[in-house]
């Protein structure tokens, strides 16, 4: 018996559009993550891009569970000595809703070249307009 595995002519991608309005942010990114992974269709394959495009709208209206909004922070580095910076999630909800979820599904994709190459099939919006009505993204209900 030999195993299949998907060939690109294979492969189909759609696009969905999620809304993010009171959903949980950890649970939320799980779910997106394994939509871009592609995990959700029978020709899964690990080492190739099968997912779909993943449109998510108003980002600046999520919600976390718990004091997360006041304990929890993001750091950066500027690679320079004492270069560290550190933002509370409450004013990064304030100033880059989007980057709140992007960071949560990076967190939960793989660490390689695959990983950021799914990532750019993540769009994310702070409200409810986007761009890409053009490709007639399905509302899904996560």
């Amino acid at each position: 018996m030999k195993t299949w595995t998907p060939k690109p002519e294979d492969l189909r991608r759609e696009w969905v559009l999620v809304d993010a309005e009171d959903k949980i942010l950890g649970r939320l990114a799980t779910q997106v993550a394994m939509r871009l992974r592609g995990k959700h269709k029978p020709e899964f394959a690990p080492h190739m891009d099968n997912g779909d495009f993943v449109v998510v709208v108003n980002a600046e209206k999520i919600r976390v569970t718990g004091n997360k909004l006041d304990a929890k922070k993001y750091y950066r580095h500027s690679g320079h000595p004492g270069g560290i910076k550190e933002i509370g999630l409450r004013d990064m909800l304030a100033t880059k809703p989007e980057e709140v979820i992007r960071k949560a599904v990076r967190g939960m994709l793989p660490k390689n070249s695959l990983g950021r190459q799914l990532l750019k099939k993540l769009k994310i919006y702070a409200g409810t307009e986007h761009p890409h009505e053009a490709q007639q993204p399905q509302k899904i209900e996560l």
